[in-house]
């Protein structure tokens, strides 16, 4: 943070001089409403309606099924791959966008596995997204002999004593942890797994979008990630997944659909993998949710994730600093180069604190057992909604207003 007092007022000279202050007028944001959530759900782009608008009307009311061809329906997958691929550091051929995060963890749990027949043991991480803990549970019951070894990947000597026994076929990690925040050394982890023999399968949910990421910089093996969080592509919106070069020829995923086949219009009885990440494919995508996905890479097409990222880190910083009198525990990172893009704050009753702020209109979200998550978002929230937030949930916790009774009542998502 720059050495400015930590007024509203200096606030809005930060964000005078924001260089992507010019974002935020391309988001449809509810007025009276600081939106803190976007690392669970990213906010509406003002495009995306009518790129959505344009595919029904157009291409699939006027267009009808020669859209496949006219309207570039078949090759989405790789067209939206291709523009996604700077944003995590992938040449445009290594990353197909399809399905959803679940099923592109299983396929590339399933290709790590069967590229390292020798090994049995996926090593993940203890308190990870239930996602990928259970789609691990789901995948060694198909290897005779394999087996889920849990960790604490932040901690290195634990990890590496994990890798040890020689038996790790695969590492699991999410780039950055959905409850805390916290950011793993992706160069380091995967370079530690290589040398114990092991591949490594990124989950990048919370990463995409938030900052800088290399995956082939660093060697990574295979990547999974949403779009709807900081890639604000909408609910359902599909998922990608990343394949190193390198195993292109060899990987095998195990939902072989024609649609990831070499020649699926020659309608033969047997599957060929297709060239390159291509094989990662399955079945038809769901057109509608990547045109909306389209709208907002193209947005991103024109974002600097250098100044993302230098956004990001002034925005938890001042939150990190204004929460503090709210006195609840900071779960997050402190320090600057291991923390993502958002802060979370622990309280037993940290999800009555929440919907006191949403009634408040800061809406941030929970995680149990009592976590209090926050997401910042730098293309669309200023340093002034920042203050406002810190402000908001700081009266809330010194006046006690969260123990309304109204507050404790649990909503089936939280």
């Amino acid at each position: 943070m720059p050495a400015t007092p930590l007024t509203r007022a200096a606030c809005a000279e930060l964000d005078a001089a924001d260089p992507l202050a010019g974002f935020r007028d391309e988001f449809a944001l509810p007025e009276g409403v600081v939106y803190l959530d976007g690392n669970s759900l990213g906010a509406l782009p003002k495009a995306t309606p009518g790129r959505v608008a344009e595919l029904i009307e157009k291409e699939w009311g006027h267009g009808l099924i020669g859209s496949w061809n006219d309207a570039g329906w078949w090759d989405k997958p790789r067209t939206l791959g291709a523009k996604l691929a700077p944003l995590v550091g992938a040449a445009p051929h290594e990353v197909v966008v399809g399905d959803g995060t679940s099923a592109n963890l299983f396929k590339t749990l399933v290709a790590a596995l069967r590229l390292n027949p020798d090994r049995r043991m996926v090593v993940g991480e203890a308190g990870n997204f239930s996602t990928d803990l259970y789609i691990t549970q789901g995948v060694v019951e198909l290897f005779e002999g394999a087996g889920q070894r849990l960790v604490d990947p932040d901690d290195t000597d634990g990890l590496e004593a994990a890798l040890a026994p020689g038996d790790a076929a695969v590492v699991l990690l999410s780039h950055v942890d959905y409850r805390t925040g916290a950011l793993r050394d992706m160069a380091a982890v995967t370079e530690l797994a290589h040398r114990h023999g092991a591949l490594v399968v990124w989950d990048l949910c919370h990463s995409v979008g938030a900052l800088p990421i290399e995956l082939s910089g660093c060697g990574a093996d295979f990547a999974v990630g949403c779009t709807y969080k900081y890639l604000n592509a909408g609910p359902g919106a599909p998922a990608f997944t990343y394949a190193a070069e390198r195993h292109h020829a060899t990987a095998r995923q195990p939902l072989t659909g024609w649609h990831g086949h070499a020649r699926p219009f020659d309608f033969t009885g047997d599957y060929e993998p297709a060239q390159g990440a291509d094989r990662f494919l399955s079945g038809s995508q769901p057109l509608i949710a990547a045109a909306a996905l389209e709208a907002s890479l193209e947005l991103w097409g024109r974002a600097d994730l250098k100044l993302v990222r230098e956004k990001s880190l002034a925005l938890t910083d001042l939150f990190i600093e204004l929460t503090a009198p709210a006195g609840l525990e900071l779960v997050t990172p402190r320090e600057a180069g291991r923390r993502g893009s958002q802060v979370s704050l622990r309280h037993p009753d940290g999800y009555a604190m929440v919907q006191a702020l949403i009634a408040r209109g800061v809406i941030g979200d929970f995680r149990a057992p009592d976590v209090l998550r926050f997401g910042f978002t730098p293309l669309y929230l200023r340093h002034v909604d920042v203050h406002d937030a810190a402000t908001a949930l700081t009266e809330i916790v010194r006046t006690g207003e969260w123990r309304d009774p109204r507050f404790a009542e649990r909503a089936r998502v939280t």
